[in-house]
């Protein structure tokens, strides 16, 4: 059926490629504070189900917490495990460091998600706002960027003009290399095993994060007596661990993961992605701003993957907003040029920590060793240190945008 000429040519503020678990809180916020947004998705919403489990869980700290209250989206959120306690241990050592969350109040650290839950609700709170368009499945076949405006031609023939583009289209972003942005970053000779386990005994809301040798062992809690393992590895034993059968692969996890949560079983699929770091030589182009995978990549070291992004979402939305009730362009190279001076220094910082930790703890050097095992115990009794690092796994630290401390934009 031929479309109207309204549909295949319309006008929106704002564009954004990519309607994950970036860019759909993005366009929410712009919607919800008056702007219109038009999101690209190359996955139809009907994909998105609670009957499908596929293993991956996020990890929501407080203050994307806050960001997903005050945009509409939590409240549609199904199921969320509060992260109470967080216990790191370096290997076989007895020495640990302990966050406990009534140290700061009485909020958790943060939440596990599954994703599926978390993107019902975003979709959900989505089409509650009648100034939001999500086109999906959609692709475009070009996006021309230029002094006057963003132009974007669909594979379906349909043409949207806009002020601003936005690439929340992942790590490979087509956006950012036809803007000739490059990356700068590396691999880890590490990939990281994915599962969810249900165990015997109770986690009381504990996340754990045992330090091994060849990287970090996380176990973090989840609904209904489960947790979310994810699993540290050298690139050629993760491949061999994938491919034992269920019996072989059940023994090689609990050897590692212990028996303080009694009987285990692994629910849903396994899966295994490749580790690496990559920052994007720049956050903004002519017309164009990069948030979450597409600007940055990091180790899991410290599950602040998916915060890392809202933190950029966040601090967009408010340099997008401010400007537009200045009445000036939101896609001004002055506007952007706020945005990034904003976030790629917090970036930047956030990777380098990461970074440090995973070499630092990997490293089997018995003086390194020795000193890393004093240091988590110096911590643990160090309150304004300690209290430091809570703030820290709960994203309270640094310049904070509105959203993240739970005002309106």
């Amino acid at each position: 059926m031929a479309k109207s000429k309204d549909e295949a040519k319309f006008t929106t503020d704002i564009l954004i490629v990519g309607g994950g678990l970036n860019g759909l809180p993005l366009a929410i916020a712009l919607a919800d504070a008056g702007l219109d947004v038009t999101v690209l998705e190359r996955e139809a919403p009907e994909t998105v189900t609670a009957e499908i489990f596929d293993g991956r869980v996020s990890a929501i700290a407080h203050a994307s917490r806050n960001l997903l209250k005050t945009i509409g989206v939590w409240e549609h959120v199904a199921e969320k495990e509060p992260m109470l306690d967080i216990r790191i241990t370096d290997g076989p050592s007895k020495l640990f460091l302990h966050y406990d969350h009534r140290q700061l109040g009485d909020e958790p650290f943060g939440h596990m998600v599954e994703n599926r839950f978390l993107r019902i609700a975003l979709l959900k709170r989505a089409q509650e706002l009648k100034n939001l368009k999500i086109l999906a499945p959609a692709t475009y076949e070009s996006i021309e960027r230029n002094q006057a405006g963003v132009h974007a031609k669909l594979d379906d023939g349909r043409e949207i003009r806009a002020r601003l583009v936005v690439a929340a289209d992942g790590r490979l972003s087509r956006l950012r290399k036809e803007a000739g942005i490059g990356t700068v970053g590396w691999s880890y000779d590490q990939a990281g095993i994915v599962c969810t386990v249900k165990h015997e005994l109770p986690h009381q809301g504990v996340a754990q994060e045992r330090f091994l040798k060849p990287g970090p062992f996380a176990i973090l809690p989840m609904t209904d007596n489960r947790s979310s393992l994810v699993w540290t590895e050298k690139t050629d034993t993760a491949a061999h661990i994938m491919r034992l059968d269920e019996a072989g692969f059940h023994a090689a996890m609990s050897k590692r993961f212990g028996t303080y949560l009694g009987k285990l079983k692994v629910v849903g699929p396994r899966w295994s992605y490749p580790l690496a770091l990559h920052q994007a030589d720049e956050y903004i182009a002519e017309r164009l701003a990069l948030v979450g995978d597409a600007a940055h990549g990091m180790h899991p070291i410290a599950g602040q993957g998916l915060n890392l992004g809202l933190r950029d979402v966040a601090a967009l939305a408010e340099v997008i907003i401010d400007t537009a009730r200045l009445g000036l362009d939101p896609g001004s190279n002055s506007s952007l040029e706020k945005y990034q001076q904003w976030r790629r220094f917090d970036s930047i910082v956030l990777l380098a920590i990461t970074d440090g930790l995973n070499r630092l703890f990997t490293t089997d050097f018995e003086p390194v060793r020795l000193a890393r095992d004093l240091g988590l115990a110096a911590v643990n009794k160090m309150p304004s240190v300690k209290g430091f690092f809570m703030e820290h796994a709960r994203g309270t630290v640094g310049e904070m945008p509105r959203l993240l401390s739970g005002k309106s934009l």
